[in-house]
């Protein structure tokens, strides 16, 4: 009865450290693709949008004019130029509607836009016009 005992505890002491190791490797992990999938800044969806819609209306609104696909992605990451103490800069190029359709794109306006490091304001547009 003894030996049978013994093995016991001895089984349900492997099994605490065991249950302890996929804790403790389970919680590691999911912390560290927690650190490695960080959200876009709030601010930085907000600048984008505003920049999208200030080239919108500067070339016509959306019925002449569309931005680049870039620019309706969360945050406009493929088209952020900087992102600095000054704000975000995004550059990008647009044209009439069905531009990013056609085979090749055929884009005939370049914009660049730069917005408040909150997202609230246009600072500047330093270039809207014809491709460069």
């Amino acid at each position: 009865m003894r030996s049978l005992q013994g093995e016991v505890d001895q089984l349900t002491l492997v099994m605490r450290r065991f249950a302890l190791f996929i804790g403790l490797t389970l919680g590691l992990s999911t912390g560290l693709m927690v650190r490695a999938d960080q959200p876009l800044p709030f601010a930085q969806t907000k600048a984008a949008n505003l920049a999208r819609m200030r080239a919108e209306s500067l070339n016509g609104g959306l019925g002449a004019y569309r931005a680049a696909g870039c620019m309706y992605e969360t945050g406009g990451t493929s088209c952020l130029a900087s992102k600095t103490s000054g704000g975000f800069l995004f550059r990008f190029e647009g044209g009439p509607p069905g531009w990013e359709q056609q085979t090749p794109p055929r884009p005939s306006l370049e914009t660049s836009v730069l917005v408040s490091k909150d997202g609230d304001r246009i600072l500047e547009v330093p270039y809207n016009g014809p491709l460069r």
